[in-house]
């Protein structure tokens, strides 16, 4: 004799009445397939939230077992990419009839790509931690990309003042007498000449970017490339000497506080194409002091991203 199982949220009324804005789960594990830009499809450990509006006010629950099964699927046979990010919240959508018209789908993870060293060609990986975001509300979509860039900033400040302790260094060592060029070369070179450096930390650029609507693609690649070209001191995989070396002289000829970083990505992120707003935070951890130097910057559009 078979036993027909009580389905609660179909058959029970609300407690109380009222419509909900979201209903889901969050922190559901599951690998994905993604494929961005003209990179082959990698498969990424994703962390996923997933969601839809309750609308009905005396409707028990949603179907949360329906939004599952629907990014199961996705993980055993699609591939996330821009149409399939659409296609996920459409059948959100259609899997809670009469219950829903508004979803949403995040799905966070690290992304791993080659990058090449500065000078000796050596290639390593680097771990880009990254979300995807897409919303459906009143059937107009939503995608917004966000990914942390790590990077190196070198203190303006501390550089003068390094500069002016090899200056009082190199009055100390010769004077006012004449000194040939060979032997300040070869001063220059000793620990003795350079008696200070300026501090440097690595540092963070906390990117978050809503897509256009003529946007097509996930442009994450071309964001991070976009984000270091912009900063010009990338943290760095695979290093040999000649890499730590040029290492050293970008730094050097890319010192900034945090709001320099900030405005450079401003001007960069104001002109890249497929983005209608934009929010950034960098983040300089401090060597000198216990506390980090921060700044934020927005596109500043109406009805935009705020800064806090």
């Amino acid at each position: 004799m078979s036993t027909v199982m009580p389905d609660i949220a179909n058959s029970s009324r609300a407690q109380t009445e009222g419509k909900l804005d979201w209903v889901g789960m969050s922190q559901i594990e599951m690998p994905i397939m993604l494929a961005f830009e003209d990179q082959a499809p990698s498969r990424v450990s994703a962390h996923i939230e997933a969601f839809v509006s309750l609308d009905d006010p005396q409707a028990k629950g949603i179907h949360m077992s329906r939004l599952y099964l629907i990014l199961d699927q996705l993980s055993n046979q699609d591939v996330l990419d821009y149409a399939g990010l659409g296609h996920v919240l459409d059948q959100f959508i259609e899997s809670h009839q009469e219950l829903s018209d508004q979803a949403q789908v995040s799905f966070k993870f690290d992304y791993h790509l080659r990058r090449q060293s500065l000078l000796s060609g050596k290639t390593g990986w680097k771990a880009y931690p990254t979300q995807i975001k897409a919303t459906r509300r009143q059937g107009l979509t939503d995608i917004e990309l966000s990914v942390d860039v790590p990077y190196s900033s070198t203190c303006p400040c501390s550089a003068a003042l390094s500069r002016q302790l090899i200056q009082e260094a190199f009055a100390d060592k010769f004077g006012k007498q004449q000194v040939s060029g060979e032997a300040v070369h070869q001063w220059l070179g000793s620990s003795e000449g350079i008696v200070a450096t300026p501090h440097s930390q690595r540092s963070i650029a906390q990117i978050k970017v809503k897509l256009s609507e003529q946007a097509s693609d996930l442009p994450l690649i071309s964001l991070i490339d976009a984000v270091e070209n912009s900063l010009k001191t990338p943290v760095q995989a695979a290093v040999k000497r000649e890499d730590e070396q040029e290492f050293a002289r970008l730094n050097g000829q890319n010192l900034m506080f945090c709001e320099d970083a900030a405005r450079r990505l401003q001007h960069t992120l104001n002109q890249t194409q497929d983005i209608a707003d934009f929010w950034v935070r960098v983040n300089h951890l401090e060597s000198l002091h216990a506390h980090d130097a921060v700044s934020v910057v927005t596109k500043g559009i109406a009805q935009g991203y705020q800064a806090y």
